[in-house]
């Protein structure tokens, strides 16, 4: 549960594209070593909160405190280098490039970043296909290297956007199964997810989004103990 050593501290987060506002006031916390997961529908400003996180959405107010530092007014780079690292749905690992050489691009932002063979040793399915180029990777394939990318700048707060989408039932377990050995490694994770069983899976805690606002938030538990309480939110 949230308490007075909040690692992430968001508070009345309002964003906007262009003219239309996607955020109304999002407030929540993630504590050091949670697994935190911001579920809802479909546009209900799940992705642009971790944008927003990140400073890739620039026309954002309110507060975003990271280690107690105001991240609103600096760049991406800069909030990089606080410590955070962003997975986007869309994955964006290069095609054209091997797996190892895409694990070969990300700079060193703090000490402990994952060496190639720890994360091989993290993702074995990936050595295996360390020669392949981007466009050779099955969609989990795909989704376990851009995870692992990430994991090579040393940062160690975690911000995933929907890594289980469009991946087969087999396959969204693996992913699950990786997620959770990387909370128990230490790294804290904020998750951007719509597959209530996934989120039930991995996380401490959830963040009910609707209409760019918070509107509840549940322990693990009680969303396992009250599933029609959050599939109200959902329309399932």
């Amino acid at each position: 549960m949230p308490t007075d050593t909040a690692l992430l501290e968001v508070t009345d987060l309002r964003a906007w594209y262009a003219e239309s506002q996607a955020l109304q006031g999002i407030g929540f916390r993630v504590n050091p070593g949670e697994l935190v997961t911001l579920i809802g529908r479909n546009g209900a400003g799940k992705t642009t909160t971790l944008r927003s996180i990140m400073g890739i959405v620039k026309n954002r107010k309110g507060s975003i405190r990271f280690e107690g530092n105001e991240l609103i007014g600096k760049r991406t780079y800069q909030i990089a280098r606080q410590g955070i690292a962003y997975c986007p749905e869309e994955r964006g690992i290069f095609a054209s490039l091997s797996v190892r050489e895409n694990l070969s691009l990300p700079p060193t932002l703090k000490s402990g970043g994952m060496s190639e063979d720890a994360l091989f040793e993290t993702f074995p399915n990936l050595r295996a296909r360390a020669s392949s180029r981007g466009t050779q990777l099955s969609g989990g394939e795909q989704q376990m290297l851009a995870i692992a990318r990430i994991l090579r700048n040393g940062c160690r707060f975690l911000l995933l956007d929907e890594p289980s989408e469009g991946l087969a039932p087999v396959v969204v377990k693996e992913i699950g199964a990786q997620i959770r050995r990387l909370k128990a490694q230490g790294y804290t994770i904020l998750l951007v997810e719509q597959n209530l069983n996934f989120a039930r899976s991995v996380a401490d805690r959830h963040v009910v989004i609707e209409h760019g606002t918070v509107v509840d938030q549940l322990t693990n538990d009680e969303l396992s103990a009250d599933l029609n309480r959050v599939k109200t939110y959902l329309g399932v």
